[in-house]
């Protein structure tokens, strides 16, 4: 059963910050690179010296889903589940990447840290061999990316099973960079679904992606996972938060086909392939592009500029955040805050180009629809602000 507090609460006792305000007034205060504004920062050219390019270095990984997969792998004996962690650490910066226009000559680097006690060598070896067959698998679908290496730390005193993490380099055309200055009044948000199966994906995805796994683990899975496997929580968390949910890994997840394990390891889905084909065709229709990963449905609000972003008209969230909500008893406002919730990348274009954009997306089997549109700002101090339809509530968030 989980606990009363409210979701911060809760996140803040089990060491996450949900709203990473500490986090962005530290980088605010640093330079901000030749493009400030841009959705990652872009530095100069410093590793070729060239006046027309620019260079980008972003780093991310799976965050906590790995102690999922970790759980997974030793009630299972199944190590190939780390070939979907793989994947996502490398989508969480690619698709990050993409909102600045790199689509070619990323090179990566990925970084395990693990308990070598824990996390023998087979499970290392399907880690590594995922890395390196979906960085081939993005050149295929048309996306330049490949693998620079990596390390392996073996540090039992800081994870008592494993984190991964990557990092991606690229060299860009400075006139190639995409910016969300476009970001305006009168636009259109092209929602990107997170869920369903895409032509380039081997399974269905339950749109889950890389964030909010550290609730969602803790209060979607039993405690018999708190008994069996100490290693995988910090100690000092309070026991009425770890592992406080209903499920186990194999139980069937309500209203899907999938089960508990199925969906919170679904691997985090790339729109790679659907922002190339965009840039391709329509090189002059994206006016920005959010990647709605860290701060969910709320992260549209760190670009534009007195924008009024207006989203009531949004897919119906899959299972697993509707099971995730329940079981936690988190609002509606801060799921949205956290969790993509069904689309997890938007696209904002003239309303005449929405369309172009949807036909694309479903080129590749992906839902889109436009899920709303931007307006000017009405507040008096002209920050952003976010108008959010969902669950039946009218939500309002405001720039911090």
């Amino acid at each position: 059963m989980a606990s009363k507090k409210n979701a911060t609460d809760r996140y803040a006792s089990r060491g996450v910050s949900s709203s990473k305000e500490e986090v962005h007034a530290a980088v605010d205060k640093l330079d901000r690179g030749l493009f400030p504004n841009a959705f990652c920062k872009i530095t100069k050219d410093y590793l070729t010296g060239s006046k027309s390019k620019c260079n980008v270095i972003h780093s991310d990984g799976s965050g906590t889903k790995s102690i999922i997969a970790y759980l997974y792998f030793k009630e299972t004996n199944d190590a190939s589940v780390f070939r979907g962690i793989s994947q996502d650490s490398i989508v969480m910066n690619i698709d990050d990447l993409l909102c600045i226009g790199a689509l070619e000559g990323i090179v990566i680097s990925n970084t395990v840290n693990r308990n070598a006690v824990n996390f023998p060598a087979k499970a290392l070896a399907e880690l590594i061999g995922g890395a390196e067959d979906f960085t081939n698998k993005l050149c295929k679908l048309g996306v330049k990316t490949y693998s620079g290496g990596g390390e392996t730390a073996d540090v039992g005193d800081l994870t008592g099973s494993v984190v991964v993490d990557s990092c991606a380099v690229a060299v860009l055309d400075r006139k190639k960079v995409l910016m969300p200055d476009g970001i305006d009044a009168g636009l259109s948000i092209v929602g990107l679904a997170s869920f369903g199966k895409a032509k380039y994906e081997d399974f269905e995805n339950s749109g889950i992606g890389s964030n909010g796994l550290t609730s969602a683990r803790h209060d979607m899975l039993s405690p018999y996972y708190r008994k069996k496997y100490p290693e995988t929580y910090d100690a000092n968390t309070p026991k009425s938060l770890v592992y406080c949910g209903p499920y186990k890994l194999e139980d069937k997840l309500p209203e899907s086909d999938m089960t508990v394990g199925e969906a919170l390891l679904s691997p985090t889905r790339t729109y790679a392939p659907v922002i190339a084909k965009i840039v391709k065709k329509h090189p002059k229709l994206i006016k920005g592009i959010i990647h709605c990963s860290g701060g969910g449905q709320t992260k549209c609000m760190r670009f534009g500029k007195s924008v009024h972003f207006i989203k009531d008209n949004l897919f119906t969230p899959p299972p697993i955040f509707r099971a995730i909500q329940r079981a936690s008893k988190t609002s509606t406002a801060e799921m949205y805050k956290v969790y993509n919730m069904g689309h997890r990348m938007e696209i904002y274009c003239k309303p005449s180009d929405a369309q172009k954009v949807i036909d694309i997306a479903k080129s590749f089997g992906i839902e889109a629809k436009i899920v709303g549109r931007t307006e000017p700002s009405k507040r008096k101090d002209g920050k952003n602000h976010l108008t959010l339809s969902a669950n039946g509530e009218e939500i309002k968030y405001v720039q911090s």
